[in-house]
């Protein structure tokens, strides 16, 4: 019996031994879960960060552009080396790019936070460059590369390039950071277009440093005013005639840059009515002209040379869209007007084909060898320090006006068609006009056989341009596009002028001072995710 009672309570031990261990072996009991929830408060595609109570978005493109007859992704070629219309001119430009973009929302008592960033990732084919120790291949990223026959940085951050478009906070009516201009027409650049660079009133697709309030009074009526920082996108230039070279004239320039340290922001009122029927927009802005010293930057009296006063310019705006259901389902009439004094990058926007043109063309005329067109735009022009002139000025400022717009026709859901228009006109006072083509002024820097053949010299120009463009989206967010954008210089000075340009290939020679035509073809693909 004493056996037995051993043998019961030893197997008892042993099952409580080998229930303790199954016990330990047990997985402890997991955390639930946090799944990814949906946020249906600010539209479709945000969902809730897990664990917090911000809704967050992700988006952004792949697009890829081929345009043809042009240096660059932005414009024609207008100026500089793809202004030559030579063997150093682009047939086409190519430009691979992917955006991204995130875009956190938080309900607070105050209104909605929310943060938004957009990141691009370019590729771009480079441009010849020449030199007076050859051609070179240049990326858009750098500088000449030497060493190789082609780009040699293939596939390399450096070769491309990294952008910030948008890096900015929204919070109780504030805007703080990189944005697009509140100036700008709501469709920005583009009444009706893909190509970047049509004149007629302000742009910053790509954002601008600001502090902005927007106040929302109801029925979709709101008013903003603006801080923005102009060094970026906003100055066209203050030029000191006095420091204008030989070849200024022929090149394409007024004279030295003389812009001082950054003074103050530019200051942007808009008021905005948006409703069932479309958008009207008022945009008002002033722009301070702020230069160094009458000397340049290394003058002979440097401070002593004394300054120019500051001068404030500013810039109006009228924009106006219009939804046209009653032409085609999605159809809408966009178009604007703007003027400027003194704040000439509010017409011919950052982007713009043609803040300098300076053009070669064909020309029919016995004894001339080719054509050549110029197109200057300023904020402001002084005549600073030099020995020999009338004595220094202060600045005289630019005045600008100018126009765009298009209408967009949807065929059907896959197909749609913009026509689009624009047109710039840049004004110099008669003080202005004294400094560049009168006694002492720009002008006089030419030889005296090249101001003889000169028989009009006046700076004023007008830019016009027209487009059509046609639109095809087979399926939801993949659209391809074809972009074709005609561009007119018509300038205004007349006769002959002797160019001896050896670093731009052209030789001395006859040019026939003349209006200038080119056409560019933008092909676009373009996925949105």
């Amino acid at each position: 019996m004493k056996m037995v009672k051993s043998l019961i309570l030893g197997s008892a031990a042993g099952l409580l031994v080998m229930g303790g261990a199954q016990a330990a072996d047990l997985p402890v009991k997991a955390k639930a879960v946090e799944y990814v929830r949906i946020c249906s408060l600010y539209g479709a595609g945000f969902w809730y960060i897990p664990g917090t109570d911000t809704c967050l978005k992700l988006g952004g493109y792949l697009r890829v552009d081929v345009v043809a007859n042009t240096n660059s992704d932005d414009s024609g070629n207008v100026a500089g080396v793809a202004g030559l219309h030579n063997r150093f001119s682009n047939a086409y430009t190519w430009r691979s790019r992917e955006d991204f973009n995130m875009d956190t929302r938080t309900a607070t008592e105050y209104g909605v936070l929310r943060t938004f960033a957009d990141l691009t990732f370019s590729w771009t084919s480079g441009t010849y460059t020449p030199t007076t120790a050859g051609t070179f291949y240049e990326n858009v990223g750098g500088g000449a590369n030497t060493s190789y026959a082609n780009n040699g940085s293939a596939g390399a951050v450096a070769g491309g390039t990294v952008g910030v478009y948008y890096a900015f906070i929204q919070f109780a009516g504030f805007t703080i950071g990189k944005a697009i201009s509140t100036f700008s027409a709501p469709w920005t650049n583009y009444p009706g277009n893909n190509f970047d660079g049509l004149v007629g009133g302000g742009g910053t697709v790509t954002g601008v440093n600001q502090f902005t309030y927007t106040a929302q009074f109801g029925n979709g009526v709101s008013a903003s005013i603006s801080a923005q920082d102009p060094t970026q996108y906003y100055q066209a230039g203050i030029v000191n005639t006095s420091l204008a070279s030989a070849a200024s004239f022929i090149n394409g320039s007024l004279g030295a840059t003389a812009f001082g340290g950054t003074s103050f922001p530019d200051i942007v009122g808009v008021v905005k009515v948006d409703q069932a029927w479309g958008v009207f927009q008022a945009s008002v802005a002033a722009h301070n002209n702020h230069v160094g010293y009458y000397s340049g930057y290394t003058g002979p009296l440097g401070e002593l040379a004394g300054h120019p006063d500051d001068k404030w310019g500013w810039a109006g705006q009228l924009a106006l869209s219009v939804l046209t259901p009653f032409l085609g389902a999605g159809d809408v009439i966009n178009v604007q007007g703007v003027y400027t004094n003194g704040a000439s990058r509010y017409n011919l926007q950052d982007l713009s084909c043609c803040g300098v043109v300076a053009n070669y063309g064909t020309s029919g005329l016995a004894g001339v060898y080719q054509s050549f067109g110029v197109g200057i735009t300023t904020d402001a022009i002084f005549r600073g320090f030099q020995t020999g002139t009338t004595g220094s000025t202060q600045q005289q400022l630019t005045q600008t006006w100018g126009m765009r717009g298009g209408y967009t026709h949807n065929w059907n859901p896959y197909w749609n068609t913009s026509i689009y228009g624009a047109y710039a006109a840049v004004t110099y006072n008669g003080v202005a006009k004294d400094l560049i083509c009168g006694p002492g002024g720009v002008f006089q820097n030419l030889s005296p056989s090249q101001r003889a053949a000169v028989t009009t010299c006046n700076p004023d120009f007008n830019i016009a341009q027209a487009g059509i463009i046609t639109r095809w989206t087979p399926v939801k967010n993949l659209t391809f596009s074809g972009d074709l954008t005609w561009i007119h210089l018509d300038q205004k000075n007349a006769g002959f002028v002797t160019a001896v340009t050896p670093t731009l290939s052209k030789p001395l020679a006859n040019y026939e001072l003349k209006d200038q035509d080119q056409v560019v073809l933008l092909l676009r693909a373009q996925r949105n995710w």
